[in-house]
């Protein structure tokens, strides 16, 4: 009888035990005594692979934190996926990062159809899908989807500044838009479209491609046809130097505005010729990675360092490094204020509570703030123009008021 109550006291005893095991702490997925999975998809092929840099990048980094001893004693394991740009491609990788990989939460995943086509899912599982990579406006919506948020400014508030300019600074502007024909592309339209009001149809023209096009070569013609004095290009990068090189061919000199998903030197002005691209009007919220501006900026050295420590031989000119540093180190914040508890809802609480945190990678003026109500974490940009060389900076930083 002694033996028997020992044997059920000890299995009490190991009971109580594993409870406050890190075998317990399994209730997160990916979360135990000293691991966290975050899991992310990107184009590393396909039409928009020029972003796959991002991706990249994102894995030195996560790989630099462990080095450094992790977040509170914990070690990251990055799970990086390619999905082509292809949604189906993405549902598909997001599944098997969420039901095989067990992934505490995604990070930073790219492209707006790609994530509209997974946000129900991370909503219903109530997964975090933080600081995606896409700007589109509702990626906002804390309402609806308080599982998803963005991280860059809104396209639409971006095509609302660039139709307010226009209207200041081009005599009788004739507004020609060719924009991806998704929700990506659609933010600019209708950017435009909030600021002229009843007078867009009268005012506009607009032509939409596919991301599986050969290339815009009609849609350019037939929007130069129309008549129109500006162009405002809503394309990614592979797109966005095709439109360039062809404007350029056809001797068209509109007022030429670029969304900034495409202003990479090194991804987009490159290949389309730096002296194509002269007087194209852009905005940005990142230091530009050739603007000699930032050549003793000790922001832009921390990244520098990080580059050839981490990175060596990467393209250095190409902005979608500096864009993953900065998305990079918000979420290695969030994961800080997190101490120690990785549960989901503490992840996406902390992702919501960023107060005026300073990235080395933006520009003078601009912070990344989140609320409970505000899931737009960056929120001002500054209007640019390329000059052959760089971007040049003018105006002041103008804060957006996204939706």
């Amino acid at each position: 009888m002694k033996l028997r109550l020992t044997a059920v006291a000890i299995g009490a005893v190991l009971a109580a035990g594993l409870a406050s095991t890190p075998a317990a702490a399994q209730v997160t997925p990916g979360v135990t005594a000293t691991e966290i999975k975050i899991g992310h998809t990107i184009a590393y092929s396909g039409p928009a692979s020029a972003y796959g840099v991002i991706g990249k990048l994102e894995t030195a980094f996560f790989k630099m934190v462990n080095e450094q001893g992790g977040v509170a004693g914990h070690k990251i394991t990055f799970i990086s996926y390619d999905d082509g740009y292809l949604p189906p491609k993405t549902v598909e990788q997001v599944r098997r990062l969420i039901e095989e990989d067990q992934v505490t939460f995604l990070f930073n995943t790219l492209g707006t159809p790609s994530n509209t086509a997974i946000q129900p899912y991370m909503n219903q599982k109530k997964v975090p899908q933080l600081f995606i990579a896409t700007g589109a406006d509702k990626w906002g919506d804390y309402k609806r989807y308080p599982w998803t948020m963005g991280f860059q400014p809104s396209y639409r508030t971006e095509a609302q500044i660039y139709a307010k300019y226009m209207l200041q600074n081009v005599k009788e502007p004739k507004i020609a838009i060719l924009y991806q024909n998704d929700d990506f592309g659609k933010d600019y339209p209708a950017g435009v479209k909030d600021v002229l009001g009843d007078k867009f149809a009268n005012m506009s023209v607009t032509a939409s491609y596919e991301a599986t096009d050969a290339t815009v070569d009609s849609q350019l013609n037939t929007l130069q046809a129309s008549g129109a004095n500006v162009l405002l290009v809503a394309a990614i990068p592979k797109f966005a130097a095709m439109a360039i090189r062809k404007v350029y061919e056809l001797g068209w000199k509109p007022t030429f505005f670029l969304t900034n998903v495409a202003t990479s030197v090194g991804a987009v002005i490159t290949p389309a010729g730096a002296e194509k691209a002269v007087g194209i009007l852009s905005t940005d919220y990142r230091k530009d990675p050739v603007d000699p501006t930032w050549a003793n900026d000790p922001g832009m050295q921390e990244w520098r360092d990080f580059m050839a420590k981490n990175m060596p031989g990467a393209d250095l000119t190409d902005s979608g490094y500096v864009y993953a540093y900065g998305v990079s180190k918000t979420m290695l914040q969030v994961l800080k204020q997190c101490n120690g508890d990785f549960s989901r809802e503490n992840v996406m609480k902390q992702a919501a509570n960023l107060r005026d945190f300073e990235l080395p990678t933006l520009l003078p003026g601009i912070k990344v703030n989140t609320s409970p109500t505000n899931f737009h974490p960056i929120r001002a940009m500054q209007l640019l123009k390329w000059d052959g060389k760089t971007w040049v900076r003018f105006g002041p930083v103008i804060e957006g008021a996204s939706s």
